[in-house]
């Protein structure tokens, strides 16, 4: 009776932790403590049905041995308050995440490549719909990760099991780890002059155009080295775009793009030079 007792009280206490989204430390060979979850939530009702976006179609199913490397991306408060595929209110501050085809609602363990960060995420909605991406995180969750400003990031995906009915964030973030791949940095310095967009086969990411060239000029240095202004003519007037680049595929230009949309340029767009 007093070991029922007892091991009622740690499954309560593991549990409690689990909710309150607690962090704790450790060296970075520390094993993994999965969260206990007592009472989980059913899986919502077809969500575990094929769907097709954009011509592809999807397939749900439970993974338990789901494993896998791929990038991440993130969302904010463009979608803060707006129902996720589970019925609930995305919260940005919370930790949370869309896959395309684990159940919902679930938890992930998330680490970052770049810098050891993990953390434990509830997966309760659909996506990101994009084919070099694996999964989206919600602002709290990048910042866990350490993902906030690069806004797209190599991390490796397991699936922990069931989510609790509420909560099931865990920040598991450990101080001391160290990088498991060399950092992707945020728009890296070059050594040689940008050139305009031209008839090359290269992509570029602008992050807006402006009326006030010292404004426009303002931008591009906080953008970094591979930044610069063109100038152009609107319907008459001249405007001053601030554009990034070249990337040698779209694939380089979209995690650009990512990274300055982090940086609140929230209508970054790609051109094509060719």
């Amino acid at each position: 009776m007093v070991a029922r007792l007892l091991r009622g009280a740690l499954i309560a206490a593991a549990f409690s932790t689990l909710a309150a989204c607690a962090s704790f430390g450790g060296g970075r060979d520390a094993p993994l403590r999965p969260p206990v979850v007592t009472d989980p939530a059913p899986i919502v009702s077809g969500t575990m049905r094929p769907y097709q976006i954009r011509g592809r179609w999807y397939r749900p199913a439970e993974q338990p041995n789901y494993d896998e490397v791929g990038l991440a991306s993130w969302y904010g408060a463009q979608h803060n308050g707006r129902p996720t595929s589970t019925g609930e209110r995305f919260d940005m501050s919370a930790l949370t995440a869309a896959h395309k085809t684990l159940p919902l609602p679930s938890l992930v363990e998330v680490t970052n490549r770049a810098n050891g960060r993990r953390v434990i995420l509830r997966v309760n909605d659909r996506g990101p719909f994009v084919d070099s991406r694996i999964i989206d995180l919600s602002r709290a969750a990048a910042e866990e990760l350490g993902l906030l400003s690069q806004g797209v990031g190599e991390v490796r995906v397991r699936y922990v099991g069931r989510a609790p009915r509420t909560g099931g964030g865990t920040a598991m973030q450990r101080a001391d780890a160290a990088p498991l791949t060399s950092p992707r940095p945020y728009l890296p310095p070059v050594a040689t002059p940008v050139p305009a967009p031209s008839e090359t086969s290269a992509y570029w990411v602008q992050a807006g155009a402006f009326s006030d060239r010292r404004a426009a000029t303002r931008i591009a240095d906080r953008l970094g080295d591979r930044a610069t202004v063109q100038d152009i003519r609107s319907e008459g007037r001249s405007l001053f775009r601030v554009i990034v680049g070249p990337w040698p595929d779209a694939n380089a230009a979209e995690q650009a793009r990512q990274a300055v949309i982090a940086r609140g340029f929230g209508d970054a767009l790609l051109i094509s030079g060719g």
